[in-house]
C-alpha cells in the first residue's frame, strides 16, 4: 500500500479545514443578516457554499494565517486611530487657525505585492486622513495625507507590523 506524502495530507487537511472553517463563518454571517428561519436556512446554506466556493478560489488556503489575539489588537488600533484621524480631520475642517499641508508621502511597504498587501492598503484606505494613491515607479506606496508634516510613513509602518502580525505575515509564516 502507497501512502501519499506527508505534505500532501496536510495540505489536504488545511484546505478542509480552511473551506469548514470559511463555510461556518458565512453561515454565521447569514444568520446574522437574516436571523434563524428553519425555511431560509437552505438559501442561506447554499449562498454560503457559494461564497466559500468562491473565497477557496479567489484566496487560496495558505496564504494567510490569522492570528485572533493580534486581529483583536489590530482591530482596536484601527478603531483607535479612525477615532482620532477623523476627530483631527473634523479639527482641521472647522478651524482655520490649524495648518493644511497636503500631499503626497511614499511608503515602503514590507508587505509584497499581491493580496495581503492589497488588503493592507485597503484597510489603510479607511482611515481618516490618508489614502493610497496607488503604486510609485518603485513599488512603494504613494499615499495622500492631509498633512505632510505629520508622521504619515511611521504610522503605517505600524499599522503594517500589526497587520502582519495579526495575519501571519508576508506569507503566512512570520
Amino acid at each position: 500500500m502507497v501512502r501519499p506524502a506527508r505534505s500532501t495530507v496536510d495540505a489536504s487537511r488545511n484546505e478542509l479545514r480552511s473551506s469548514a472553517v470559511r463555510a461556518a463563518g458565512f453561515i454565521g454571517f447569514w444568520l446574522v443578516l437574516c436571523g434563524f428561519n428553519l425555511l431560509d436556512l437552505p438559501v442561506g446554506a447554499l449562498a454560503a457554499g457559494m461564497a466559500t466556493w468562491a473565497s477557496l478560489h479567489l484566496l487560496p488556503p495558505g496564504q494567510w494565517s490569522l492570528r485572533p489575539i493580534a486581529l483583536f489588537g489590530l482591530a482596536l488600533r484601527f478603531l483607535h486611530q479612525s477615532i482620532v484621524a477623523g476627530l483631527d480631520v473634523a479639527w482641521r475642517a472647522l478651524d482655520p487657525r490649524l495648518p493644511l499641508r497636503p500631499g503626497f508621502v511614499v511608503y515602503r511597504p514590507r508587505l509584497p505585492p499581491g493580496p495581503m498587501r492589497n488588503a493592507f492598503s485597503t484597510m489603510t484606505s479607511l482611515l481618516p486622513g490618508t489614502l493610497p494613491s496607488g503604486p510609485d515607479e518603485s513599488g512603494g506606496l504613494v499615499i495622500h495625507c492631509l498633512d505632510v508634516a505629520q508622521p504619515v510613513a511611521e504610522q503605517l509602518a505600524e499599522q503594517e507590523a500589526r497587520f502582519m502580525r495579526a495575519f501571519g505575515g508576508a506569507h503566512g509564516h512570520e
